[in-house]
C-alpha cells in the first residue's frame, strides 16, 4: 500500500501533492479487497435503523412500552450524532484502524445486547450503546478511503457507495420484514452479527495504513462533553418539536437553549485546546464551509424525502406498504446511476465544480416538480419526479465528502470526515422535524375542514389497508390532505434547497490530490 504524501499549507488549505505512480496491479487488488470490508461496515451502519423500524411493531407487542417507542429510535440517533465527530478526532490522533475496530466491536456488542432485551427500558439503553458504536462506522469508512485513495482516484469507487445506499434503503424493509415473520424480532438486531464479523475479519487482515504518530495533547473532554450536550439538545429539539411537546413549550426552549449555550462554549473551548475535537481551522478553507452546508442541505431533503414519499404513494396512489424501500427505486437508482458517473468524470478530468452546481439545481427542480402532486398524479409521473430528486442527490451525496477531504490536510482527515457526516445528520433531524411538523400540521387542518372525522386524530398513520376501511368521503378527504400536507413539505424542501445551490456556486475548483488514470509530470506544489 502506498503511503500518501501530506498536503501542507497554513489554513487548512490543501496543496497538491507530486502525483503518484500507477499502482501495481497486486495492490490495487488489495485496495478493492479493503473497499469491499468498508462497503459491508457501511451496509451494516445503513441496514440497520431500516431493519429495526419494520420490526418495532413487533417488539412493542412482545415488549410492551409503547409510551417509549419513539427512544428506541430517539437513544440510537442521538448517540450516533454525538459520538460522531469524536470517533473522527479519536482515528486522527491514535491511529484509524484500531479506533474503527474498536467501533465495529461495540456496534457489535449493542447488537447482541438489544437482542436479549427483556422490556423497552433495556432496549433503549442497549440501542444508546449501539447507536456510540454506529457513529464511528461511517466516519470511520470515509476517513479510511480518504488514507487510502487519493481525491482524484475516489470517483472509481462512488458508484460502490451509492449502490450500498440503494441496496440499504430497498432491502433494510424486506429484510426486516422476513427476518421478523420467520425468526423472530431478536435476529432483527443479531443479523449484524454475521456481516460484522465478516467486516472484523477483513478489516484486521487486509487494512494496512501509514503508521500515525503519538497524539502530541490530551482528549479535549470538555470540548467533547460541550459538544455532545449541544448536539443532544438540538436532536431532541427538532426528535420531540410539534410531537411530545408544542413548539412553544418550556422543555423545547429550554432544550434550545441549553443547545445553543453549549455549542457557543464548544467553540470558545476550541479555540483553546490543543487537539481540539473539531479543529475550527478547517473551516478557514472556503470549499470546506461550502460543503458543510451543502451536506447539511442534502440530509434535510434526503430524508424528508425518504419518510414521505412511501407516505404519499401509500395513501394516494394506494401503494403496498410491504415493499416499501421499492417504492423509492426510481430516486435511489437515478442517484446511484448518476453517482457513478460523475466519479468516473471527476477521476478521468480532476474537475468537479459543476457536479455541486447540477446536482442542487436538479435537487431544487425535484422537490418542486414533487410539490406539484396531488390525487390524480399517476405512479409514473411521480416515479420520474423522483428520478429528477435522485439525479441531483447523486452528484451531491459523494462529491460534497471528496471535496471535504480535499480541502484539508492529511492530519485532519477524521475530524473533516466526521463533521461532514456531522452536518448531513443534523441536516436531517432539522428536515425530518420540520418537514414533518408542516406536513402533519396541513394534514390536520385539511381534515377538519373536510370533515375527515375519526381518521384525524390518526392522520398521516394511514395506510392503504387502514384507508380501505374507511367511509369513501374520509377517505378521499384523507388522500386530499395527505398530497396537500406532501405539497407543503416538498415546497419548503425546494425552498431551503436554493441555499445548497446558491452555496455551489461558490465552490472554487481546486486541484485534487492524487494522479489520473496515467501518471503526468504536471503537478507543482502551491
Amino acid at each position: 500500500m502506498t503511503d500518501l504524501k501530506k498536503a501542507a499549507g497554513g489554513g487548512g488549505k490543501p496543496v497538491v501533492a507530486d502525483p503518484p505512480a500507477v499502482q501495481p496491479a497486486a495492490q490495487q487488488r488489495s485496495v478493492r479487497v479493503v473497499m469491499l470490508a468498508l462497503m459491508i461496515t457501511m451496509l451494516l451502519a445503513m441496514l440497520d435503523n431500516l431493519i429495526v423500524g419494520t420490526a418495532m411493531p413487533t417488539i412493542v407487542g412482545d415488549l410492551g412500552g409503547l409510551e417509549h417507542l419513539s427512544w428506541v429510535v430517539t437513544a440510537y440517533t442521538l448517540a450516533t450524532a454525538a459520538s460522531t465527530p469524536i470517533w473522527g478526532k479519536l482515528g486522527d490522533m491514535y491511529g484509524r484502524k484500531g479506533i474503527f475496530l474498536t467501533s465495529i466491536v461495540i456496534f457489535l456488542i449493542g447488537s447482541v445486547l438489544s437482542g436479549m432485551a427483556q422490556d423497552m427500558g433495556q432496549l433503549i439503553g442497549f440501542r444508546a450503546v449501539q447507536g456510540l458504536g454506529a457513529g464511528g462506522l461511517m466516519v470511520g469508512v470515509m476517513a479510511i478511503i480518504g488514507d487510502l485513495v487519493p481525491p482524484r482516484e475516489r470517483g472509481k469507487y462512488q458508484g460502490m457507495m451509492a449502490g450500498v445506499m440503494a441496496v440499504a434503503m430497498i432491502g433494510g424493509p424486506l429484510v426486516g420484514g422476513t427476518i421478523t415473520d420467520h425468526l423472530g424480532w431478536r435476529w432483527s438486531f443479531y443479523i449484524n452479527l454475521p456481516l460484522g464479523a465478516v467486516a472484523l475479519a477483513m478489516v484486521t487482515v487486509v487494512l494496512h495504513l501509514p503508521k500515525r504518530q503519538g497524539a502530541k495533547g490530551r482528549i479535549d473532554y470538555l470540548g467533547a462533553a460541550l459538544l455532545t450536550l449541544g448536539i443532544t439538545a438540538i436532536v431532541l429539539v427538532t426528535t420531540w418539536g410539534g410531537t411530545e411537546y408544542a413548539w412553544t413549550s418550556a422543555m423545547i426552549m429550554e432544550l434550545a437553549a441549553i443547545g445553543v449555550v453549549s455549542l457557543v462554549g464548544f467553540v470558545f473551548v476550541e479555540t483553546k485546546a490543543s487537539e481540539p475535537i473539531i479543529p475550527l481551522h478547517i473551516f478557514r478553507n472556503r470549499n470546506f464551509t461550502l460543503m458543510s452546508v451543502i451536506g447539511f442541505m442534502s440530509g434535510f431533503v434526503m430524508f424528508g424525502a425518504v419518510l414521505f414519499l412511501p407516505l404519499y404513494q401509500q395513501s394516494v396512489q394506494g401503494a403496498s406498504a410491504t415493499n416499501s424501500g421499492m417504492l423509492l427505486l426510481p430516486m435511489l437508482l437515478s442517484m446511484m446511476v448518476v453517482s457513478l458517473v460523475a466519479g468516473r468524470v471527476t477521476t478521468s478530468t480532476g474537475r468537479y465544480k459543476i457536479f455541486p452546481v447540477l446536482g442542487s439545481v436538479l435537487m431544487v427542480s425535484g422537490l418542486y416538480l414533487l410539490s406539484r402532486m396531488d390525487v390524480g398524479t399517476t405512479r409514473l409521473t411521480s416515479g420520474l419526479y423522483m428520478a429528477v430528486l435522485g439525479a441531483g442527490m447523486g452528484f451531491l451525496m459523494q462529491i460534497t465528502m471528496l471535496v471535504a477531504q480535499n480541502s484539508v490536510e492529511l492530519k485532519d482527515m477524521g475530524a473533516a470526515s466526521s463533521s461532514t457526516t456531522l452536518f448531513r445528520t443534523l441536516g436531517s433531524s432539522f428536515g425530518v422535524a420540520i418537514m414533518g411538523a408542516l406536513f402533519t400540521g396541513r394534514v390536520q387542518d385539511e381534515m377538519a375542514a373536510r370533515g375527515g372525522g375519526a381518521a384525524t386524530a390518526r392522520s398521516a398513520q394511514l395506510d392503504a389497508a387502514s384507508l380501505a376501511k374507511l367511509p369513501d368521503a374520509a377517505r378521499e378527504a384523507y388522500q386530499f390532505a395527505v398530497a396537500s400536507g406532501t405539497h407543503i413539505a416538498f415546497l419548503v424542501g425546494a425552498s431551503v434547497a436554493v441555499i445548497a445551490l446558491v452555496s455551489s456556486v461558490f465552490v472554487k475548483e481546486v486541484p485534487l490530490r492524487g494522479a489520473g488514470p496515467a501518471p503526468k509530470p504536471v503537478a507543482e506544489a502551491v
